[in-house]
């Protein structure tokens, strides 16, 4: 029996992320499996991109990644809200800077 992210020939699965032409940052856009990350990438560019939409493609292993679970979010998140100095309302905003 082959493992939960291994597909039918035992292929890896891939995560694809891809950062559009006037995009900042990479936004995930699917999954695919493939037996090696230089061929993960070809097939994304392929499948992913065929408008050339983008301009970088990261493909990740699925089992590499670690997600927080939804269901926690509350706990997972609670230690951030007390550390004030993260707000940008602590700080005093000096003259003459507009652009913060």
């Amino acid at each position: 029996m082959t493992a939960p992210w291994q597909g039918r020939a035992g292929w890896p699965l891939w995560e694809v992320f891809v950062r559009a032409r006037r995009g900042l940052s990479h936004t995930h856009v699917g999954s695919l499996h493939a037996p090696d990350a230089e061929l993960a990438l070809r097939n994304a560019r392929d499948l992913y991109t065929r408008r050339q939409e983008g301009v970088s493609i990261w493909v990740v292993p699925a089992q590499a990644i670690t997600a927080s679970s939804p269901d926690e979010k509350d706990a997972f998140f609670e230690p951030a809200a007390d550390k004030v100095y993260r707000h940008p309302t602590f700080y005093p905003v000096p003259d003459g800077a507009a652009h913060l």
